[in-house]
């Protein structure tokens, strides 16, 4: 599929309807739109306009607002050579980056080369969402939607549930990496195309405000703001909540607990939105809904 997309709510009228608890595959491209061709490529040259590409929007009859979009991760399958990059002025370091670069990361097998290194391949989305309530949100942009979250738990297996905001849902992804560390403090990880096998269901009866995902063994409340400290208070809050409803706990006892067995983790704080998750084991909490 060639449905490519650069804002969350774009292309509504090219949607393609999907149906629920059916595998279908998405072909995505890597962040830079396939614009970096060698590590020769003049970075000045590049087009910020058609940056992040999420395929998609797909529309499900059958979801409405306030229902909860559970898609399933079941397969990401990666091209054989991903992209890095550096500028002046982005990320963690951009204060201290004099000139941009460009390195070429082959893959191959179960691997990724880093120079001397073979690192384990991880697969992982970083854009992926609905269409907002209301107009659009660029694919760089993460929130309530989910968008560009860049949370590297978003991978084969896992499981993110997803706030449906307009009725037919308008379900997009993209931005994947081969492999990624948490904060992805240079802005990209291994950026690369790839193809995204995903199933979808429609969830009735149950609201909520922000992502939420589970893996085998964690689940997870996501959450995005340009203050870290408020992104970190929504994401712990709302994990908070998930506590008390389903061990029946206090919010006093729910917090002990959290602060006792759960892990604060970053996703990404290189948007000016940044992004963290709460993450609980499923041995103590089974579920996030």
């Amino acid at each position: 599929m060639e449905n490519f997309i650069y804002a969350m709510g774009q292309g509504l009228e090219k949607a393609i309807q999907v149906e629920e608890n059916k595998d279908f595959v998405i072909e995505t491209r890597d962040c830079f739109n396939c614009q970096i061709d060698s590590e020769n490529y003049v970075l000045d040259h590049l087009d910020w306009d058609h940056i992040n590409p999420a395929t998609g929007p797909f529309y499900l009859e059958n979801a409405k607002v306030d229902d909860v979009l559970k898609v399933t991760i079941k397969n990401i399958e990666l091209d054989d050579v991903g992209t890095m990059c550096c500028l002046p002025e982005n990320g963690v370091l951009g204060n201290e980056i004099k000139s941009p670069s460009i390195k070429n990361i082959p893959i191959k097998g179960e691997f990724a080369y880093f120079n001397e290194y073979k690192i384990p391949i991880k697969p992982m989305i970083g854009v992926i969402g609905v269409a907002p309530k209301e107009g659009e949100i660029n694919c760089g942009t993460p929130g309530k939607h989910g968008g560009n979250m860049d949370n590297t738990k978003i991978g084969i297996g896992s499981i993110l549930f997803l706030p449906v905001l307009k009725d037919g849902a308008y379900f997009s992804l993209g931005d994947v990496h081969a492999v990624m560390g948490d904060g992805e403090i240079m802005v990209s990880g291994v950026e690369i195309n790839a193809k995204v096998t995903v199933c979808i269901e429609v969830i009735k009866g149950v609201t909520i405000a922000e992502p939420r995902l589970e893996d085998d063994q964690f689940v997870y409340t996501i959450s995005s703001n340009e203050d870290l400290e408020q992104a970190i208070h929504d994401a712990t809050l709302e994990m908070n909540k998930i506590i008390q409803k389903h061990l029946h706990y206090s919010l006093n006892e729910a917090g002990m607990l959290q602060s006792a067995i759960g892990n604060l983790e970053f996703c990404q704080v290189v948007d000016p939105k940044r992004t963290v998750r709460f993450k609980m084991p499923k041995s103590i909490l089974p579920k996030v809904l």
